[in-house]
């Protein structure tokens, strides 16, 4: 490479006008070019610049990057990361029969799902060079159609280096980053998720191939996007590939009063300084490009508290960037979700500023369903709220229900059967020492830490996770759940598992198919149940002619039963009943009345095994009194 390489040094009379330096190369290939930046300046660690010419820098803007072409080669661990483009290719033929979904808001469900993960492993039962690639979430389109969901939200797929741990010894040296919050480009896809070592040429077509198969299935793309930091690391570490290069006090919230500068918002080491008039500008671009050449649906902010927050890190109320992104004529099209806090504390659930545009990840709600559905005591009336739609952190202005992205599992954290069985974290193979990781997972491991094969605690485990993923579909909100739920998989009790490319991580298709009568068709049914019933995609807070509380123990600390009934109004689809019994021993509930003319069906009931747990139509003969098992949860459904 180094021998094939030319260098251009920029005469700033003649190739700067104003902040812009510029300059016309004539005669190069259309394609194939590998290019980057040297750039000089103020020397001195107290003037904050981190300015270095022995450094080539990737372009900001670079459309495509090249490096390392395939996913955890150790043989090119230390490879180096290059701007290019393609000027010789066709456009992208997206076919004249094709349409993006344009789905609303709130008949949205949500998958959270990694490109990688998703067909890494064995099981997929894909060929090993589509494994973990764009190409190998076509292939399992029909699972995602099987299982009801009608959104991907995919962990971040811009371009990343995954051995960014292994640069320098230190405790997480043996592990490789699969989750991907560690960007190093805003516009290009990741490369090494093409397939057959494809490199970035391919892995842009091929993303827009899963684009379009995940649109002609009526999916939409949802992604992640980490504007809060970038993989350019901390000033004791410092990885620089770009932005630190160019202009460090530009790029990132600097303070050159302090020996460590760079502020640490993100707990990364660095924040992007997102406010900063250039900054905006590159992000703005960036969400536009996803949008118009990628043909994306929308993105979920990682940390999006960051975004507002000035130079300084003092919180803004009015941050420009959110303002502009809600008002932005492509971008206020799309869905804008944030992730309502950072890691210096800013926690805005229910605050963030949102021009009544931005939807919010319900951190809230996440917490107040675990805890109730755990049986902690004295949570009764937060879990309404919360099942109701979180009218006392959303319904202001013109914010609706489903602003409330609803979710009791993400990718950090436990996963859902780790809820049930762990009451701690085990993250001792993070390297370390287990400080890692959130410490408040409100889990409960039923009585056993971890594996068990006491049929009685198995029993009570899966119960639970049928209960949480029943209040996750019976509430007003957006349901999201987490790849892989659908088949209770587990990490084992790790609950920040971002560096191992291994089963851990990996979709275990082989338990999908052990549980597909089981486990997984109760999940996919009570996802169907709530796409076709109106009265759980409402776009409108409920109020008291909609609702009635078979309640009269809300301050009873002790009270763990909740009851209620959705009355169908104008928006059809018959009245529901719903019961959650989080008391440890059975409940007898009094059922009420079903309207004139009609009959209670009993659709669901935790407590009993498959398929009995979900009937598809109910079942009628439901009696006065309706005997709850210990941990179980009912939902009747009136017709005629």
């Amino acid at each position: 490479m180094e021998s094939q390489m030319q260098e251009i040094p920029l005469n700033p009379k003649e190739n700067k006008t104003g902040d812009i330096w510029h300059v016309c190369i004539e005669n190069l290939p259309l394609s194939g070019v590998l290019y980057g930046y040297r750039v000089d300046g103020p020397e001195g660690w107290h003037t904050g610049h981190r300015f270095d010419k022995n450094l080539i820098l990737i372009d900001p803007y670079a459309k495509l990057i090249e490096g390392r072409r395939v996913f955890g080669d150790n043989n090119e661990k230390m490879s180096r990361f290059l701007g290019t483009y393609d000027f010789s290719s066709l456009p992208f033929d997206w076919g004249n029969d094709y349409k993006c979904p344009e789905i609303p808001e709130k008949d949205l469900v949500i998958y959270e799902m990694s490109v990688r993960s998703f067909t890494a492993d064995k099981s997929s039962g894909l060929e090993p060079s589509i494994r973990g690639s764009y190409l190998g979430v076509i292939e399992k389109i029909p699972h995602l159609l099987e299982l009801g969901i009608n959104a991907v939200e995919l962990l971040p797929v811009f371009e990343y280096d995954e051995f960014e741990f292994q640069r320098h010894p230190n405790p997480r040296d043996h592990m490789l980053n699969v989750w991907g919050y560690s960007t190093m480009n805003f516009f290009s896809p990741m490369s090494r998720y093409a397939s057959t070592g494809g490199g970035p040429l391919a892995a842009s077509l091929e993303f827009k191939k899963m684009v379009k198969a995940l649109h002609s299935a009526g999916i939409e793309v949802i992604l992640d996007v980490v504007y809060n930091h970038t993989n350019e690391a901390d000033d004791e570490h410092p990885y620089t590939t770009s932005f630190r290069g160019i202009d460090n006090k530009v790029y990132y919230m600097v303070d050159t009063n302090s020996y460590v500068q760079l502020l640490n918002f993100s707990g990364c080491g660095n924040t992007f300084n997102c406010n900063h008039p250039m900054v905006m500008e590159l992000i703005l671009d960036s969400l536009r490009y996803w949008v118009t050449e990628y043909h994306v649906n929308g993105f979920r902010f990682d940390l999006a508290s960051v975004l507002c927050r000035g130079p300084d890190g003092t919180p803004l109320n009015a941050p420009l960037i959110v303002k502009a992104i809600a008002k932005d004529p492509v971008l206020s099209k799309c869905k804008i979700i944030a992730e309502p806090w950072d890691c210096g504390g800013l926690y805005l659930v229910g605050r963030f500023p949102n021009w009544d545009r931005w939807a919010e990840w319900n951190g809230k709600y996440r917490d107040d369903m675990r805890r109730f559905i755990k049986g902690d005591g004295g949570m009764k009336g937060t879990f309404a709220t919360r099942i109701s739609g979180s009218s006392d952190l959303y319904q202001i202005n013109a914010r609706k229900p489903y602003h409330s992205i609803n979710f009791v599992i993400a990718h950090d954290g436990f996963t859902l059967y780790d809820l049930v069985a762990y009451n701690s974290k085990h993250n001792e193979m993070n390297g370390e020492g287990g400080r890692d990781g959130c410490n408040d997972n409100y889990s409960w491991n039923c009585g056993f830490e971890g594996e068990t094969r006491d049929p009685a605690i198995n029993a009570l485990r899966s119960r639970q996770m049928k209960n949480f993923h029943l209040a996750l579909m019976v509430s007003q909100g957006t349901p999201m759940m987490l790849m892989g739920d659908e088949y209770a998989h587990t990490r084992y009790g790790n609950n920040n598992s971002y560096g191992h490319d291994t089963a851990m991580n990996h979709f275990q298709w082989n338990q999908l198919d052990a549980r597909k009568e089981s486990h997984f068709r109760f999940f996919a049914e009570t996802i169907r149940f709530h796409r076709q019933h109106p009265l759980l995609g409402r776009d409108t807070f409920l109020t008291k002619a909609d609702i009635t509380w078979h309640e009269k123990n809300w301050d009873n600390f002790d009270s763990r039963f909740l009851s209620f009934s959705l009355h169908e109004g104008k928006y059809g689809g018959g009245d529901l009943y719903i019961a959650f019994n989080a008391h440890d021993y059975f409940v007898k509930s009094v059922v009420p009345p079903p309207p004139s003319g009609k009959f209670w069906y009993r659709v669901v009931d935790t407590n009993l095994p498959s398929p009995d747990d979900f009937i598809v139509g109910g079942v009628p003969g439901v009696k006065k009194i309706y005997e709850m098992a210990p941990y179980s949860a009912v939902l009747l459904h009136a017709k005629p």
